[in-house]
């Protein structure tokens, strides 16, 4: 069985989705009460793949919030995350993805040295942060979609906004190695990161967001924040594909201007409709097909029996194990979402 530890994306939209989800008294709680609400799970999922196999799962709704981390609430939001993935090994799941801002925490606050939750000691092997996928899915759309817009990769500038993160740093070395992109512009806060990114790639401009953003004909944006960010679309280039990987998602209600696409970057439609309740309340379009790459993952792993957690760790991704989760993806019948 796999799993799924997700989140909502703000307190307003949990206070909006608490009578779906099953949990009416939470409707009108405010940010303490999600503090101390503990993880339940609130799905129960079937995935069908074009193989013609069937996998069953779990989606544990962890009650973080974004506005945890906003309002320095770090203790709640690794309490989240260590509860929710004990709860999901107490309830005999093989392989769960850790989905949005909890892989981030799990990673930023060292979670693996806090094994023991209560009576269970968490086995790290049985979780993944879906990174790995959630990174190739994010290189076939800049692949694809650019080429949709009639923008040529040869002759394209791509920047990668949070270009030193897990994702991030996955996407720029597959784009290095297995496209011909002509320029890369790596942004990111920890300026030594972007230095050891650049001296490993050999190549790439270290640049700020704001110089970036007038010379990329592409920007992948995959920087995790708890708050939306503003971009001045008339900074752009006209076509500019914008890709945002994001979650909660960043830029796609705020950059509304002839010639600039936005995509939501890191997802994936599936082939077969899945029976589930989870993506309709995290408002996604086609709520039965489409999903998270990092869910995706887990599902990818239950079918092949990988129990391992395959994606780990900062910076371990590497071009080879992001061809591997490729192909299982496209075995099951998963594609990226394309403009």
């Amino acid at each position: 069985m796999f799993g799924l530890i997700g989140h909502l994306t703000s307190l307003e939209h949990a206070q909006a989705v608490a009578q779906e989800l099953g949990y009416p008294e939470y409707a009108d709680q405010g940010l303490d009460f999600w503090c101390s609400a503990p993880p339940q799970i609130v799905d129960n999922i079937t995935v069908t793949s074009v193989t013609g196999q069937k996998i069953e799962g779990k989606y544990v709704e962890s009650c973080f919030l974004p506005e945890m981390l906003a309002n320095r609430r770090i203790k709640a939001a690794t309490r989240k995350v260590l509860n929710a993935m004990a709860h999901a090994q107490k309830h005999g799941i093989n392989i769960t993805a850790l989905g949005g801002f909890s892989s981030i925490i799990f990673e930023n606050f060292n979670l693996e040295q806090f094994s023991q939750v209560r009576n269970i000691k968490l086995e790290f092997e049985r979780f993944t942060t879906g990174n790995t996928h959630t990174a190739y899915i994010i290189c076939r759309q800049v692949e694809q979609a650019s080429k949709q817009l009639g923008i040529e990769l040869s002759k394209a500038t791509v920047a990668v906004c949070g270009a030193t993160g897990d994702i991030g740093s996955a996407v720029t070395r597959w784009l290095d190695a297995k496209t011909d992109v002509k320029e890369l512009l790596l942004i990111a806060r920890n300026q030594e990161r972007l230095q050891n990114l650049q001296d490993e790639l050999g190549r790439g401009k270290i640049m700020s967001l704001e110089q970036a953003l007038p010379e990329a004909d592409i920007v992948v944006w995959v920087a995790s924040m708890p708050k939306g960010v503003e971009i001045n679309p008339k900074l752009l280039k006209q076509p500019c594909l914008l890709i945002d990987g994001g979650y909660p998602k960043n830029l796609g209600t705020k950059v509304q201007h002839p010639g600039v696409y936005v995509l939501n970057g890191g997802i994936v439609e599936h082939s077969l409709d899945i029976d589930w309740k989870i993506m309709k309340i995290v408002n996604m379009d086609v709520p039965a097909r489409q999903l998270f790459a990092c869910f995706a993952e887990s599902m990818l792993l239950e079918f092949e029996k990988l129990y391992t957690n395959f994606s780990w760790g900062r910076n371990q991704i590497t071009v080879d194990k992001m061809e591997q989760i490729g192909q299982v993806s496209v075995k099951h019948g998963f594609r990226p979402l394309l403009v």
